[in-house]
This record gives C-alpha cells, sequence and structure tokens, in this order.
C-alpha cells in the first residue's frame, strides 16, 4: 500500500508539472504551479527511497513547501500585475533546512518516539513548531486574500465566471485544514499507541496525493483573472450604498460638480455606446473608454448610483435581453439572447437573470406573452 501511493504520488505530481508547464500560453501562477509539483514529485520519490534504505521515511517537511507554496500560488492569481522575484524564494528556506536536516540527522519519520529524548530532540520540537506557524501563517493569508479578491470582484468585472470566483481553491482551503486537524489527532495516537493501524507518513502521504489530484485538474484549467488588467481600487461587494461606503468617501478629493459629470458620463456612454454587449467588458476598459480614473468610477457608482461595477453593467446586459425578448418575431433562442446581450456563458446568464428580475429567462418570456 505504502509503495503504491509514493509512486503513483510520484508519477502523478511530474505528470501534472510537465502538463501544466506545456500549456500554450503558461502563466507566471502555472509556472509557480508546476515548480511546486515539480517538488513535491521529488518530495514522493526521496521518500520511496528512504522507505528501500532505512525501511522508512525519514521526517518530511513536504508539509513546509505545501504552505508557501499555495500562498505564492494564490498571490498570482489574486495580485495584479504579480512577478515572482528572488526575494521570495526565501519561503521556501524552512523547508529545505529541515528537509536537508533530517537526511543529516537521519531522523525518521517515527510518531511514537517523538517525545522521546535523544540527541535529535530539539530537532523534531523545532520541525513540530515551525510546521505549525507555517500551517497558521500561511493559511491565514492565503484565505485573506482569497476572500479580498471575491470581495472585489464585482469592482472590477462584469462577468464572474469559473475562472475568476476561485471556488475550488475555497474548497483546498478547506480541505487541507480539515487535513491538518486530522492529521494532529492522528499523530496523538500514534505517539501514545505503539500499535495504532494507521501510520502518520501513510495518512500524510495519501492526503497530499488527494491535493496533488486536485491541484493538478483545477491547476490545468485555471486562466489568468487579471492579464493585462490594471490594479483599480477595490469596493463594496454590496450592490446598494451603505453607511460604511460613505463614510469611506466622505474625505473625497471629487467636488460634488466632478461627481455629476462622471455620473452623465457613465450613464451616457452605456447607454449610447453600449459597452455591455462585449462579454469580457472589464473596470480597466470603462477607465479607458472614459478617460476617467477607475477609482473614481467606483467612487461614482457607489455614491451617486448606489451600484457597483457588476450591478450596473450586468443591469443593462438585463434590460438588453428583456428588450429582445419583447421584439416581435424575434427567432434567436433564449441562449443566443443571452449571449448577444453580453453574458458569457448560459449558467452565468440564468443566475444574473434571476438575480434582477426573480424569474428564469424562460419564465419571464411566458410571463410577457401572457400578458399579451
Amino acid at each position: 500500500m505504502v509503495s503504491t501511493i509514493i509512486w503513483v504520488g510520484f508519477s502523478q505530481s511530474l505528470f501534472a508539472a510537465i502538463i501544466i508547464a506545456a500549456k500554450k500560453k503558461p502563466e507566471i501562477q502555472d509556472r509557480i504551479l508546476s515548480a511546486w509539483l515539480f517538488l513535491l514529485a521529488i518530495e514522493f520519490i526521496t521518500c520511496g527511497i528512504d522507505i528501500l534504505i532505512w525501511g522508512e521515511p525519514l521526517l518530511s517537511s513536504s508539509f513546509l513547501l505545501f504552505n508557501p507554496a499555495f500562498y505564492l500560488y494564490i498571490k498570482s492569481l489574486t495580485k495584479p500585475g504579480f512577478k515572482l522575484k528572488w526575494l521570495q524564494t526565501l519561503h521556501l528556506l524552512p523547508f529545505i533546512i529541515f528537509e536537508s536536516g533530517a537526511y543529516i540527522l537521519r531522523e525518521k519519520y517515527s510518531i511514537h518516539d517523538f517525545f522521546e529524548s535523544d540527541t535529535t530532540t530539539w530537532f523534531r520540537y523545532s520541525f513540530s513548531v515551525a510546521s505549525v506557524i507555517s500551517w497558521f501563517l500561511y493559511n491565514f493569508c492565503s484565505a485573506r486574500m482569497v476572500y479580498y479578491h471575491r470581495k472585489r470582484l464585482e469592482t472590477e468585472f462584469s462577468n464572474i465566471d469559473y475562472d475568476k470566483n476561485l471556488k475550488w481553491i475555497i474548497f483546498v482551503v478547506v480541505f487541507y485544514n480539515l487535513f491538518g486537524i486530522l492529521s494532529m489527532l492522528i499523530a496523538g495516537l500514534n505517539a501514545g499507541l505503539s500499535n495504532f493501524w494507521l501510520k502518520q507518513y501513510i495518512y500524510n502521504y495519501s492526503a497530499l496525493l488527494v491535493l496533488i489530484y486536485i491541484l493538478g485538474f483545477y491547476g490545468l484549467r485555471q486562466s489568468a483573472i487579471y492579464l493585462n488588467l490594471e490594479n483599480g481600487n477595490s469596493g463594496s461587494e454590496e450592490t446598494k450604498t451603505s453607511d460604511k461606503e460613505k463614510e469611506k468617501y466622505s474625505q473625497s478629493s471629487l467636488s460634488e460638480e466632478r461627481k455629476l459629470e462622471i455620473k452623465e458620463s457613465i450613464i451616457a456612454h452605456m447607454e449610447n455606446n453600449k459597452p455591455y454587449l462585449h462579454p469580457d467588458f472589464n473596470m480597466r476598459m470603462f477607465s479607458e473608454q472614459l478617460n476617467i480614473p477607475p477609482y473614481h468610477i467606483t467612487e461614482v457608482l457607489s455614491t451617486e448610483l448606489g451600484k457597483n461595477f457588476y450591478h450596473l453593467v450586468n443591469e443593462y446586459r438585463v434590460n438588453e435581453v428583456i428588450k429582445n425578448l419583447n421584439f416581435p418575431g424575434r427567432e434567436f433562442s433564449i441562449e443566443g439572447i443571452g449571449y448577444d446581450a453580453g453574458f458569457s456563458s448560459k449558467s452565468t446568464f440564468f443566475t444574473v437573470f434571476k438575480r434582477f428580475t426573480g424569474f428564469s429567462p424562460l419564465k419571464f418570456k411566458e410571463k410577457i406573452e401572457k400578458e399579451k
């Protein structure tokens, strides 16, 4: 069983690393994920070699690799204009130190002897403290980045699909934290019971194998979110102006006259030029078309119109759909009308339409026909 997990983990992580690196146009997050999976492949193969030589693996630092690598991967997805710098390789320093130390001291992956006093007790304790700190620190930072990314989506994009919402990342974060909690429980049982049926390293490498499958599958499908998108000001997730939003802009440099001018420009541009018909319409494009900074647009939308960018654009799209549903002799399918209005997918179209009208597009059409 152990050898199967090790060799499947090695082959799967190596294969995923090669496939992701070979994407047609790899982005920075693809290069990070590919390098990460390649290092995990090395971790699996060294574990297999350890078992062949010493009968059991040496102390593994694989999760000291997983934590910072996952953090850098999320950062490359959620931070516009992210660039990997040599200084950021310092995140891998704890992994390198403890991985090398385990081989120098030949410290085996044995939880049962973990608390016994010997010449390497200090190393095991240091490893445990570093692992716990790494787990809490990087998980907190990773979850925080995903939270703020999802919060600002509606101020940056008009269509929020699979590539942008990062739901799979949230799943990985939850899975990984459940794994960590269960890992500590199993470690305690292995430390207290000499013949506990599940060895710590078997559990850890099994969970790591599952994570590799998830990362390989979803990482291959994930595309850049902020490709060529400037870092604009993030706004509120809510569509209505809250007291918090008003307070946020209470020290604004915009005069009331300038706000009115921007508001009129926004409405005139949306009604006359219909930029919302473009499925990839985003805040950067809007800012360039109006020649107004993104944060000024966000402020005016919030304080003057009580909307965010996503709400504004999709309100126009829904109205465009309603107009076309009412158009006599219109032969297009409902899905086709949605695509014509600027929606990027059927699921997005149906979800947004129901959010604004309370009806699915088909039910709304039937309602119109009955009224006629």
